[in-house]
């Protein structure tokens, strides 16, 4: 009997002990942005609300240069991605014009640039932006700021753009961490 309760007793002690561990996952962040440059940091006096990690394409066409129309360029078009949490679950979407996150729970948010940073060739650039106030009740409403890092992907094609191929489109696979803050 002794040898029952003290096991018993180790297992209720394991549990309690990985649910506190489980619970402070949820309420304090493991993301830094220290490493960032300074242009895409969000402003002291806020705090991580959420992480998701964004899965998807951006689309592109070949359009000609604007006041230039004998020249011609990749043209952004607009993302279409997933919002997935770190472990893989689809928790919203993103997409654009005009850049919009929708998380499952029907709240939406918009969102204007504030500044971009390199972050290395073949891979779109880091991104700061500010939150416009969110529609729908849910995990959207009071996000101030958004940040886009750890990008993979995204570019422009490289393939020639030129008179021959005006007005095409392509898709370019690309991933991004979006990172939602709301005042501390």
């Amino acid at each position: 009997m002794t040898h029952r309760y003290t096991l018993s007793l180790t297992a209720l002690c394991l549990s309690a002990l990985g649910l506190s561990a489980c619970s402070s996952m949820g309420s304090h962040s493991m993301y830094s942005q220290a490493e960032l440059p300074v242009s895409v940091q969000v402003p002291a006096g806020h705090k991580v609300a959420m992480e998701t990690v964004g899965v998807g394409q951006i689309t592109y066409e070949c359009r000609a240069k604007k006041d230039m129309a004998a020249e011609h360029e990749w043209v952004f078009v607009g993302p279409d991605a997933k919002l997935q949490t770190r472990s893989g679950t689809v928790i919203g979407k993103y997409w654009g014009p005009p850049a919009t996150w929708e998380n499952n729970d029907g709240s939406k948010v918009t969102a204007t640039q504030l500044a971009v940073a390199p972050a290395g060739a073949g891979n779109i650039p880091l991104q700061l932006v500010k939150a416009n106030p969110a529609t729908g009740m849910g995990a959207m409403q009071g996000v101030t700021y958004i940040q886009r890092v750890a990008t993979k992907g995204g570019v422009a094609p490289s393939m020639a753009c030129g008179a021959a191929n005006l007005g095409s489109k392509q898709i370019v696979q690309y991933q991004a961490d979006y990172i939602f803050w709301k005042a501390a």
